[in-house]
């Protein structure tokens, strides 16, 4: 089981995530190297996070997830969520036994998979290691999904669907993710205006849906979503009309001039003049942006500062 050193750090994680959270930096506890997790580090968590969570389970979230670049401890989360409520379920499986499908422990491997993927978990998991283990059982699922899409965030629809192979169960893996994670991926403690803070939100609670050309959403009985139909839908649920166009939607925001700091909310746009604008995506703080960057390419946080960046528009009221 889980040493009590890691149990004892896992409280001072969780004094130092109330802390932060009261003083506005919480995110900056968690980001990391560049490259560790959506936005450069790790979502800092939630307060749905703190609330929903065992702390010595978000500890092990984080810590697996940073054994994997580009693996947000949040999709960790919500798997150990849907399995097993983080170990807390009482159904045949979770902490004895097997499930109807044989699956075993809080992340539900199956024997095979599990040996697969299990290694020794330095300072914690059992000896041999156990899929009833939660360090154990966590860290091997770092791995799968890592070893399936997930390094890089190369595709983390297609990590998710390894796991378990239905859309419906990598949606409710992504849908409870996003709640885990602050909206707003930035160290600087200043909180942009509601409103961009909601078109973040909404746009957090879209990663891994398809691209589909002239998309809206599945409100609007699309599977998916292109480029500014995802940022007209994030604005629309803030309260703020943006026409699904690109270009339109640099040529009716507010620019942003050259060289003063984005603001998470802002759109970023791409493109050689504002005649040619052919992408935007909503910018998250620390150089990343949410987009739906193309055919065969889900919804998903990447880097902004591409060779065509045009400039920045902010969207008002």
């Amino acid at each position: 089981m889980i040493k009590a050193a890691a149990g004892g750090l896992a409280a001072l994680l969780l004094g130092v995530v109330l802390v932060a959270a009261a003083t506005g930096g919480v995110a900056a506890q968690f980001l990391g190297d560049p490259g560790s997790g959506p936005g450069g580090g790790q979502s800092a968590p939630s307060s749905t996070a703190i609330d929903d969570i065992p702390p010595d389970y978000l500890l092990l979230y984080l810590q697996a997830a940073r054994t994997c670049p580009g693996l947000d401890w949040t999709i960790l989360g919500g798997i150990g969520s849907v399995e097993s409520d983080h170990g807390r379920s009482t159904l045949p499986g979770v902490h004895s036994g097997a499930n109807f499908a044989g699956a075993r422990g809080p992340m539900q491997f199956e024997p095979a998979t599990f040996a697969e993927y299990d290694q020794p978990v330095p300072g914690g998991g059992a000896d041999p290691p156990s899929p009833y283990d939660p360090a154990d059982a966590i860290f091997a699922a770092a791995r799968m999904l890592c070893a399936n899409g997930a390094r890089g965030d190369a595709d983390i629809h297609a990590a998710i669907y390894a796991y378990n192979h239905t859309d419906s169960y990598v949606a409710e893996v992504l849908h409870r993710a996003a709640t885990y994670a602050t909206a707003v991926i930035d160290t600087d403690p200043a909180m942009p205006p509601a409103a961009a803070q909601a078109a973040i939100s909404y746009a957090r609670s879209q990663l891994g849906l398809p691209y589909e050309w002239d998309g809206s959403g599945p409100g609007h009985g699309d599977t998916g979503f292109d480029c500014s139909g995802l940022t007209q839908a994030a604005y629309q649920s803030a309260g703020i009309a943006l026409p699904h166009n690109a270009a339109q939607q640099y040529a009716t925001t507010t620019h942003v001039p050259d060289g003063e700091p984005l603001q998470p909310g802002d759109l970023v746009f791409f493109g050689a003049t504002p005649a040619t604008i052919h992408h935007v995506g909503l910018y998250l703080g620390q150089g990343q942006m949410i987009d739906a960057p193309d055919y065969g390419i889900p919804v998903r946080i990447e880097n902004y500062h591409e060779s065509d960046y045009l400039g920045a528009g902010r969207p008002a009221g």
